[in-house]
């Protein structure tokens, strides 16, 4: 309203920017803090954008911006054709490690989109793939009301993936977002010896109790586990989650499967974010977490491999 700059939404109805929307101008400038993982949808719109600059003639720019969980964290499995959504638009693996205008550079060079861009990526000085957000000194503005600090991207792959069965309240709808893993009726303590018992580095998990006042478990007290990071780098995020699956079963025989079944809840966007079923399978067939963990290693160090040539950052 203050400048009479026309703007339009491109989440929502309308995720690819239409012609129309791209007449008259000679670039687009692509400048948002990203969170680091494949499910959050920045860099699915980024990509749809370049596409549609290419068909358009018009050029695409990224003003570059940190990666959150560093540039040396690669986890999680890589993305099934037949599960490609908007919530796992590119081939990588679910934590890739790059910044967005290393991922423009792949998506561009490896073909994901109809034709290539033309592509300017402005690099960031200072910046080193070791750094986690805390490292960078930059304040954090929420990307959305959900990720509310800079160490929320952090919590949010740890617990999001289990947080799509909706059998677990992970402390979205209280004042802890994506920070636990809650059910009723558990004894909050043994959730976090068993937890703890795993002995997962850079990370511990302390009994909490809580009141969602919506989401999951609405009004229903909660109790499980808190997420803390005691050292951010060597903490497994992705891994997290199915120990936490598993853990729950081992503490108090709670099968999240079972509650999301009996409360008619299907598995369609746990696997689109997964980026594929063989995890759904693999836990329903109870393979230990560990096991499912070791799964995803060939295709990590294949990415890395691939990712090699479009990183701007040594």
């Amino acid at each position: 309203e203050r400048t009479g700059v026309i703007v339009y939404s491109i989440y929502g109805k309308t995720r690819k920017p239409t012609p129309e929307m791209l007449k008259n101008i000679d670039a687009l400038v692509f400048d948002l803090q990203d969170i680091g993982c494949r499910s959050y949808t920045f860099i699915s719109t980024m990509g749809l954008a370049m596409e549609a600059c290419a068909e358009n003639g018009v050029e695409f720019i990224v003003l570059d911006r940190p990666n959150p969980l560093g540039g040396e964290r690669v986890e999680g499995p890589m993305l099934e054709d037949k599960f490609r959504s908007f919530v796992s638009q590119w081939d990588i693996p679910y934590v890739h490690g790059m910044t967005t205008g290393e991922l423009a550079r792949m998506i561009n060079g490896e073909g994901w989109i109809s034709k290539p861009c033309k592509l300017t990526v402005v690099p960031m000085k200072g910046w080193k793939r070791s750094m986690t957000w805390e490292d960078t000194g930059l304040p954090w503005v929420p990307t959305s009301p959900h990720i509310p600090h800079g160490d929320s991207p952090m919590f949010y792959v740890a617990t999001g993936v289990l947080g799509e069965l909706m059998a677990a309240n992970i402390g979205v709808g209280y004042t802890l977002p994506f920070q636990t893993i809650a059910v009723t009726n558990i004894n909050m303590h043994e959730f976090a010896e068993t937890m703890n018992a795993y002995n997962l580095p850079g990370v511990r998990f302390k009994p909490v109790t809580y009141k969602p006042y919506y989401a999951t478990y609405k009004g229903e007290s909660v109790s499980g586990v808190q997420v803390y990071f005691t050292d951010p780098r060597r903490a497994p995020l992705m891994a997290i989650n199915f120990y936490a699956w598993e853990g729950l079963k081992k503490t108090a025989g709670v099968d999240l499967f079972a509650i999301a079944v009996n409360a008619k809840r299907g598995f369609d966007m746990f696997d689109k974010v997964n980026g594929t079923d063989k995890v759904r399978h693999a836990l329903q067939q109870g393979k230990p977490a560990a096991e499912i963990v070791a799964s995803w290693a060939a295709g990590e160090k294949q990415f890395r491999n691939d990712r090699k040539k479009y990183l701007i950052y040594r």
